[in-house]
């Protein structure tokens, strides 16, 4: 059983729940703008257009995504293409057939601009290898203290936290973040994997263990090695898990973590705030947590459809779905469209080729197969429901939570391991925005309230309705009584600082 955090929630409270009634009544009442003033100022919602094209908002060289050609000044859809400095994540994967991983290649190349030589590579992975160890220290004093079940919030914390373990954090040099970068690339794989643990020990009850990185294996082996209780894997798995590390390391400086890291890196700030603030952007279920709601959709359609091989019922769960009957009632098939990528997303086509491996290695090929039909019904059925023109297809969360779970990798540590494949491609953007731009991003919000006049405090009157509503509340919510109150007070624990932990 989870054990409940000290804070003060409204389920403890009645009294505190009809009093926030009446203060979420008044928020509400006192937000809310006209969709039309968007259109009449011409707003770029979201940053981008009516046409859903990005705002221009800067310039990279660090990753190029394409979905469309330009055939006679139009824009034709196309299959998708990701580049990393210039080169296509297609011939990177592909380059990797006679060598078993390719991460650290990824980083280095994100990082650094080019490929590695032999002997680069060796060195590099010497020195990565040499700062992946977090200490003991750190482990006891912050990595296994106030855990929770959502490791991103963990992770943003020990993050934080190693600010105070750098002798020298708010130097922004290219060459102290540099060093910065490579140490949180080397450490979050540990500080990931590490708080998971914690968390099922202290919050679950399980057996707590903590394995050590081993030198001389790769980072996705490290993963799988440091995630098991028995430490094992087979070279395929580790495999598969390094694949998908290169095919999320990087997406363009418009993706919304990305764009976090620019925005924050362009205050001055020190790098582990911007990382810190990179990952509560990935954290988000319209981001990075996308590949968890696809995996929820999947179990929920096994759930309810009997015969995964029947085309129509399949199509007809499907449609229950886009019509807010079933699932989340969102409407929405998550894993399924992407804002620049038409008619594929070459994450996607390569992942979905890997999992295929995997399904077979598994025996889950019957699982595949559904999301095979899944993939191919959908797109057609999202087009048709929403009376669109541009072309639906899968995008990388669409396979991606299905190869964690073959990988046997917890849905808690689903999106951090989005997040450790990620921060390369955020480290490489923040050494850009420092060496090249010299303003802090400040875009422009229009203001479209009204001026008033301020009223002296003993003049002020309550809104109409406001007196009637709060002694309406009072009523709902009456005091706790006296006797209930003093027991409470003796049940609670001496010393309310004390973390669960060390209660335990």
């Amino acid at each position: 059983m989870e054990k409940k955090h000290e804070m003060m929630s409204l389920e403890d409270s009645e009294q505190l729940k009809g009093r926030m009634k009446f203060f979420e009544q008044e928020l509400m009442k006192h937000h809310h703008i006209d969709p039309n003033l968007y259109v009449e100022y011409d707003v770029k919602r979201g940053l981008r257009d009516s046409a859903g094209k990005g705002v221009l908002t800067g310039l990279t060289e660090i990753s190029d995504v394409t979905g469309y050609k330009l055939v006679n000044g139009r824009r034709i859809p196309a299959d998708g293409e990701l580049y990393y400095q210039g080169i296509n994540v297609q011939d990177i994967v592909n380059g990797l057939k006679d060598r078993r991983f390719g991460f650290e290649e990824t980083i280095y190349l994100l990082i650094f601009g080019k490929l590695p030589s032999k002997e680069e590579l060796s060195r590099f992975l010497d020195m990565m290898s040499d700062m992946e160890e977090l200490g003991g220290r750190f482990v006891r004093d912050v990595v296994m203290k106030g855990t929770n079940a959502n490791i991103m919030n963990a992770m943003q914390r020990c993050v934080l936290a190693l600010y105070t373990y750098d002798d020298n954090p708010e130097d922004i040099s290219p060459e102290n973040v540099l060093r910065q970068s490579l140490e949180l690339i080397a450490k979050l794989p540990e500080i990931a994997v590490y708080s998971y643990h914690a968390y099922r020990h202290f919050r679950k009850d399980d057996t707590l263990f903590i394995r050590n990185p081993q030198k001389g294996l790769s980072l996705a082996e490290n993963i799988l090695l440091m995630l098991r209780p028995d430490g094992k894997y087979t070279e395929l798995e580790a495999k598969v898990l390094d694949i998908a590390l290169v095919l999320h390391a990087e997406h363009g400086g418009g993706n919304n973590s990305t764009f976090t890291t620019h925005v924050v890196t362009s205050s001055g700030t020190d790098t582990y705030s911007s990382i810190a603030a990179s990952i509560g952007s990935l954290k988000g279920p319209r981001h990075g947590g996308a590949n968890l709601k696809v995996q929820n959709m999947f179990e929920d359609i096994e759930a309810n459809v009997k015969d995964w091989t029947d085309e129509k019922e399949v199509e007809a769960y499907l449609r229950k779905i886009l019509n807010k009957e079933a699932f989340d009632h969102s409407g929405l098939i998550y894993g399924m469209g992407h804002a620049v990528y038409t008619l594929s997303d070459p994450r996607e086509v390569i992942l979905k080729r890997f999992a295929r491996d995997l399904a077979q290695e598994k025996g889950m090929m019957k699982e595949f197969a559904l999301y095979e039909l899944v993939e191919r019904l959908a797109g057609r059925m999202v087009m048709e429901q929403r009376r669109l023109f541009k072309n639906v297809c899968a995008n990388v969360d669409f396979y991606s939570g299905f190869v964690y779970t073959m990988l046997g990798i917890p849905k808690e540590l689903f999106t951090p391991i989005f997040a450790i494949a990620r921060i390369p491609g955020w480290s490489a953007h923040r050494l850009e925005e420092i060496l090249n731009a010299s303003k802090i991003i400040r875009p422009a919000y229009k203001y479209v309230g009204h001026h008033a006049n301020f009223v002296r405090f003993e003049e002020r009157e309550p809104e109409e309705g406001c007196e009637e509503v709060l002694r309406d509340l009072e009523k709902k919510s009456p005091e706790q009584p006296e006797e209930q109150a003093e027991t409470i007070e003796k049940e609670a624990p001496q010393d309310s600082t004390e973390c669960p932990e060390e209660k335990k």
